[in-house]
């Protein structure tokens, strides 16, 4: 029974540390997210104390931690561009529901089915246009909008940076808050108690009020006032063809983020595994939530997570208290948002960006597998050129097109059977991928022989390609030998 209570207020112990961890990495990854979403800073900080103080609770996966993510940003941003913000609440509202949906209907293990190499592209072309955007963000300056326009526009914001103090200051700040964020990391042991984002950021806030630097800081509106529920009016964008596509594509990178995040996590602990249709559930709930309050998509974050199960965390206990530190933070210094220079919280969402690039990865993957690295590139290029939606769908089906080419393998055999015929026989999966092999093989036997058709070897043989040999069959058959003769076999 003593051992059990040690055990206990150790567990309390090491999940109020690990809590407090989760909340100095989550504040500056929240407002950062609000701020390149174009919302209110507040509303990224809500979506982080419904990740804590709601999905935190519910049962599905005890140590991730959920909150605002780099990962919709662009999507987001999209969306209150073309819609507003008023529209973004419906628009997660709708997701969560369906997030709730498809945990019920116990879909949530369907998605480890989605292919790795669409999962980093995907992963990377956010980070391309995450950094394309937050480039501009850096030069206190406006981006174009959409991937390919900020790319294209980066050299004129180069020319307006070098001519332009405020800029280069700004500038400045930024990229000192990257160099930060990366040495931290190489630093001792110790030093990593405290996480290299708030670390950088508050450099940031401390030399921008040293020298009363000219360069942009978060606009506050207070808690309360960020809040804004959708309005019953705001609904009738349902009807909107483009709407609903936006909330679909909510759903399913959301909902694929977080569960890749849960896969990735139970690697990280010896702890329970997640049960991926109430994690489905959880997130659900916590994104109707925050639907309903006008905030943030909610997926689970694994730079939040990963800190939380390397900072010792043993339960759920960990994540729900840091909701609540997020909640006092935001009620009661509210004003210290005010201090933070957008410039350095653009430093932190390119870092994040940075990591979000498969860089080490790449070159293996081409080595080994070099059609998931075709699948990756052009998922991700994609992405950059359309949009998220656009893109992953792209890669997904160049994903199934290429596993269907690589399972539909057939062999051919031609044997002379001694008797005048020519016996082929197929081996294999023949599919319509294959045809052009199959007819152009068929093609190159004697005219003037009779063929009899061996198909018993085939694992599966499809309509088109069963219909194309019977019909090739009975033409090249036709003067030599009867119909009957010419019947392919049906595999058994």
């Amino acid at each position: 029974m003593t051992s059990q209570i040690s055990s206990l207020r150790r567990a309390l112990r090491t999940d109020f540390t690990s809590s407090l961890v989760v909340f100095l990495v989550a504040v500056p990854l929240c407002v950062g997210v609000a701020v390149a979403s174009g919302v209110p800073a507040e509303l990224g900080l809500i979506t982080g104390i419904v990740g804590g103080l709601l999905t935190g609770l519910l049962p599905g996966s005890s140590l991730q931690v959920s909150g605002p993510a780099a990962g919709l940003t662009v999507l987001v941003f999209t969306a209150v561009q073309e819609y507003g913000v008023p529209a973004l609440g419906v628009i997660v509202l709708a997701a969560g529901l369906l997030q709730l949906v498809l945990g019920a209907l116990r879909w949530g293990r369907f998605f480890r089915a989605i292919s790795l190499s669409v999962v980093h592209g995907m992963l990377a072309g956010i980070g391309l246009v995450l950094i394309a955007g937050q480039l501009y963000t850096l030069a206190d300056s406006k981006a174009p909008g959409s991937g390919i326009a900020n790319i294209a526009g980066l050299p004129g914001l180069l020319a307006d940076v070098v001519g332009s103090g405020p800029s280069l200051t700004a500038v400045g700040v930024g990229a000192g808050t990257v160099v930060i964020m990366t040495v931290w990391k190489k630093l001792p042991g110790k030093a990593q108690m405290l996480p290299g984002p708030l670390v950088a950021v508050g450099a940031a806030v401390a030399a921008t009020a040293v020298f009363d630097l000219p360069v942009k800081r978060v606009e506050v509106s207070g808690l309360l006032d960020a809040v804004q529920p959708p309005a019953l009016a705001d609904f009738g964008q349902l009807t909107e063809i483009g709407l609903l596509t936006t909330i679909i594509a909510f759903t399913l990178i959301a909902s694929a983020e977080s569960l890749f995040s849960a896969a990735a996590v139970d690697r990280l602990h010896d702890g329970p595994k997640t049960d991926y249709d109430k994690e489905l559930m959880a997130q659900g709930a916590g994104n109707t939530l925050c639907g309903l309050l006008g905030a943030l998509p909610m997926t689970a974050v694994i730079v939040r997570s990963a800190a939380n199960v390397q900072a010792g965390a043993r339960t759920k206990l960990s994540r729900v208290l840091h909701g609540v530190w997020l909640l006092l933070f935001a009620a009661l210094l509210p004003g210290a948002l005010g201090l933070i220079p957008v410039a350095a919280l653009a430093g932190v969402l390119i870092h994040a960006g940075f990591k979000l690039l498969p860089v080490k990865e790449l070159g293996p993957l081409w080595r080994q597998h070099r059609g998931e690295a075709v699948v990756l590139v052009i998922t991700a290029g994609a992405i950059l050129v359309t949009n998220m939606f656009e893109g992953v769908l792209i890669g997904l089906l160049l994903a199934v097109a290429k596993a269907a080419w690589e399972v539909s393998h057939v062999h051919i055999e031609a044997e002379d059977t001694g008797a005048g015929a020519v016996r082929v026989r197929i081996v294999g999966n023949a599919t319509f991928l294959r045809l052009p092999t199959i007819l152009d093989a068929l093609e190159k036997l004697p005219r003037d022989r009779p063929v009899e058709l061996n198909l018993a070897g085939l694992r599966h043989l499809d309509h088109a390609c069963m219909s194309t040999l019977q019909n090739w069959a009975d033409q090249h058959n036709a003067h030599t030998v009867q119909p009957a003769q010419a019947q392919a076999q049906a595999p058994a």
